[in-house]
């Protein structure tokens, strides 16, 4: 059948019928969109796979290329429902849906709508159909998606905007926006947060929030763009319509005010804080960096023969223009030091227990393993005199995520499981009630 879609394997990739060629020209690294996704990925949010390779076209050789996946809806990619155009009332038209702040491209591109809530610059946000597309989608499904990230916005924008149960976080998954916004500030993308942004909705059924990501296009971030700020080692990203007022595309007000919620700053600063021991320490980025210029040393030989832009202006490249392949891999860790550095001294918020208030009682060494933990929690307390124990899993909102009360329990040790293999990757406290007494232990999900 002509342009029927097959799917398949490539690369040791999960089948499917889409994908990207992607070029790295300008990103003499060839390396900063691998990072930035393998990033995303080891937090615990989908972001495309990717494989080098060489390309040869009609015998001509072409250069390195990254073979990368489209974003697309697929239980191996952004994992949402499908939604047919018939699905149009109840559970099945709350959800999946892709959509994302973008540049109008192609016929139909401008098709989408606009925020209520212009940016702080007065620009408009304008929203753009992924999945389904716009051809595709069916009126109602529009209309619903445009209804509740209007809620969600005016929820954001509203006084109480900061109540864990009518302000925002009704409406957004918190974690993926913490996580969304440490990924493009620590690669100070350029483009973060206001161009090829991607959101995702779950069906009501599945939790029914709206999502951010998956991350997508980050080649003019980690010191490759030259205007804007784009190449400094400090500042913000989110701040962009301070820096750079009169571009089109601006960024939405939402950063803003997230980051006035001391909520949402505790949980950037416990997530920041615990992903610089792992994911984003200096040693594991530089580790992954040195891995994929080693894999790519003997390429990029080849690739700079053919397009020798080596120690030559390309855009947006900021200045001193490395003169070696070397030298570009070392001027980005360098700069990475750098940032992180910069980060670590300015990331808001205070990483600390947001409910109850740790008390003595009539237990003794309490504590909470593994840290980090995957699909169950233990708890393990000596009891002093019998008591009631009751333990919940709590968010950085202090919104109860699960409850397991085990009632009067003698004195003595105790080991307690807390099963909580369902629950999203993130930052959690243990408040443990034993008689009148609380205790809270911070735990974090992978």
């Amino acid at each position: 059948m002509h342009n029927a879609e097959h799917d398949t394997t490539v690369l040791g990739m999960p089948a499917e019928n889409a994908w990207i060629l992607y070029a790295p020209y300008n990103d003499k690294t060839c390396l900063r969109n691998v990072l930035s996704y393998d990033i995303a990925n080891k937090t615990g949010h989908y972001a495309s796979r990717t494989r080098y390779c060489e390309l040869v076209l009609n015998g001509q050789y072409q250069g390195i290329y990254v073979l990368m996946e489209k974003i697309k809806r697929d239980a191996s990619r952004v994992n949402i429902k499908k939604i047919e155009t018939t699905d149009t009332t109840g559970n099945k038209l709350t959800g999946g849906y892709i959509f994302k702040i973008d540049k109008p491209t192609g016929t139909g591109g401008n098709t989408g709508w606009n925020s209520s809530y212009p940016s702080s610059g007065g620009r408009a946000i304008r929203f753009l159909y992924d999945y389904p597309k716009a051809e595709d989608i069916h009126p109602k499904q529009a209309q619903y998606l445009r209804a509740y990230v209007d809620s969600a916005e005016t929820a954001l924008a509203s006084p109480t905007f900061a109540n864990p149960t009518t302000g925002y976080a009704k409406y957004i998954d918190v974690n993926s926006f913490v996580d969304y916004f440490l990924l493009n500030e620590v690669s100070r993308n350029v483009d973060g947060l206001r161009l090829s942004t991607y959101l995702h909705k779950k069906r009501r059924s599945d939790g029914g929030k709206l999502y951010a990501g998956p991350a997508w296009d980050y080649n003019i971030a980690w010191w490759n763009a030259n205007y804007c700020s784009g190449s400094l080692a400090t500042g913000w990203a989110y701040n962009f319509n301070a820096v750079c007022g009169t571009d089109a595309n601006q960024v939405p007000f939402w950063w803003q005010r997230l980051l006035q919620d001391p909520a949402f700053t505790a949980a950037l600063k416990c997530r920041w804080t615990e992903l610089r021991q792992r994911t984003l320490h200096r040693d594991t980025l530089n580790a992954f960096i040195d891995a994929n210029a080693a894999r790519l040393n003997e390429a990029q030989a080849r690739h700079f023969a053919a397009w020798p832009i080596l120690g030559t202006y390309t855009w947006p490249n900021p200045t001193p223009i490395p003169a070696s392949y070397p030298a570009e891999i070392d001027a980005l860790k360098r700069w990475l030091g750098l940032r992180l550095a910069w980060l670590d001294a300015n990331m808001p918020g205070t990483c600390g227990v947001v409910t109850g208030v740790a008390a003595a009682g009539p237990a003794t060494g309490s504590q909470v393993f593994p840290n980090p933990f995957d699909h169950e929690l233990r708890f393990r307390t000596t009891l002093t005199a019998a008591a009631p124990v009751r333990l919940e899993l709590l968010d950085v909102l202090g919104r109860r995520v699960l409850l397991r009360d085990y009632g009067p329990l003698p004195a003595g040790p105790h080991e307690l499981p807390i099963q909580a293999g369902t629950v999203a990757p993130g930052i959690y406290f243990v408040k443990a009630t034993i008689g009148a007494a609380t205790y809270n232990l911070k735990v974090v999900k992978q």
